[in-house]
């Protein structure tokens, strides 16, 4: 019979590699508060981010691996933390100092659904635990105010010798547009560079607070909102929306390559209206082609993160203001959203590991 001792506790966890980060949890410093009280063994994972894909499966991983070693153990209890990496960039800190990675939603073409992806993937990381802001950067045609049912005007609050707008929050994030301060009938005549200004003063003069996720809605194309978030602050990454008819991808191909010759890493691409699935007979329908979005990340060397379904409930939440995946928390379609959520956030942490150079302790 083994002694069990913190030691041999954490060198059973050196046998569990991180799936995403391909590292063991111990040198990734995942392992803490390991506690041995008689028979019983207690001890916290803290994982990149709550929106961990595999969770379930390294908790498991863990007890089993534990149990092994320790067959003599009457309670093993794996406690699954987070804390959001981050980039520890001068940069960031000045426009977002609260905010731990950026994430922007394009299209290289209108009508792909990206705002409502870009709103149901907000919500989806929202609900496995993460803290979430959402900017809608579309200053000529903002949807996120009808699409997330909010009808108010943000306050302004003094902070720090600033003033600063508060951002509006619904579903567990918050949420800032251009939608909030003009009539919902106005349209937005600026030139370029007021939007620029716009880009960045929503930015540095919202109240965003604590955030592990920031996410922008772009307008589509490869226009001045684009450039100047590349240019104005170190964006974690993007995420290209497309569908799979090849006009779409050609465009989306166009979009994913103005953010890689700006420096923006590409976190995968999102595949929306994928198939229709008949509800009277359950048939599966490729109204649009299969398998373009796939086949685009292959061909541009990044990673697909998942294709979601035509279903008119989805439209219909955009239109009610209450999403998808709020109204319909149980359903297959709901937990696409939820799977390409945690893929995103997977990636995000892999790009911070890269960029940050995680520190191997032996």
């Amino acid at each position: 019979m083994s002694l069990i001792t913190v030691d041999s506790v954490i060198n059973s966890l050196r046998k569990i590699d991180d799936p995403d980060l391909h590292k063991d949890l111990v040198t990734l410093k995942m392992v803490k508060d390991v506690k041995i009280d008689g028979k019983k063994v207690s001890l916290n994972i803290e994982l990149t981010t709550p929106a961990c894909p595999l969770k379930d499966k390294m908790k498991n991983d863990a007890i089993a691996e534990i149990k092994k070693d320790h067959p003599e153990l009457e309670e093993i209890e794996v406690n699954m933390t987070s804390n959001v990496t981050t980039q520890d960039d001068e940069k960031m800190k000045e426009y977002l100092p609260h905010v731990k990675n950026t994430i922007a939603v394009a299209s290289g073409k209108g009508g792909v659904g990206k705002s409502t992806v870009a709103v149901n993937l907000a919500v989806a990381l929202a609900k496995d635990g993460a803290k979430v802001g959402l900017l809608d950067a579309d200053f000529y045609g903002p949807s996120i105010p009808l699409m997330l049912g909010i009808n108010e005007r943000p306050l302004m609050v003094n902070k720090d010798g600033k003033q600063k707008i508060v951002p509006l929050e619904n579903y567990g994030i918050k949420i800032m547009s251009i939608g909030f301060l003009v009539d919902n009938n106005d349209p937005v005549i600026w030139r370029g560079s007021m939007v620029s200004g716009a880009t960045k003063q929503f930015m540095s003069d919202v109240d965003w607070d604590e955030l592990d996720y920031l996410i922008f809605d772009l307008p589509p194309g490869t226009g001045d909102i684009q450039l100047t978030l590349a240019q104005s602050i170190p964006l974690t990454g993007s995420v290209i929306v497309t569908t799979p008819q090849d006009v779409s991808l050609s465009d989306a191909s166009k979009a994913l390559k103005m953010f890689r010759k700006v420096n923006v890493p590409v976190l995968g691409i999102i595949e929306n209206m994928s198939y229709f699935i008949a509800p009277d007979t359950g048939n599966r329908y490729n109204i649009f082609g299969e398998g373009g979005g796939q086949k685009l990340a292959d061909e541009l060397e990044t990673v697909f993160l998942g294709g979601i379904p035509i279903d008119m409930a989805i439209r219909e939440g955009g239109d009610s203001g209450k999403p998808f995946v709020v109204s319909y928390p149980e359903t297959e379609y709901t937990k696409k959203f939820i799977e390409i959520g945690r893929n995103l956030a997977a990636q995000v942490s892999i790009r911070n590991s890269i960029k940050n150079k995680i520190e191997i302790t032996i």
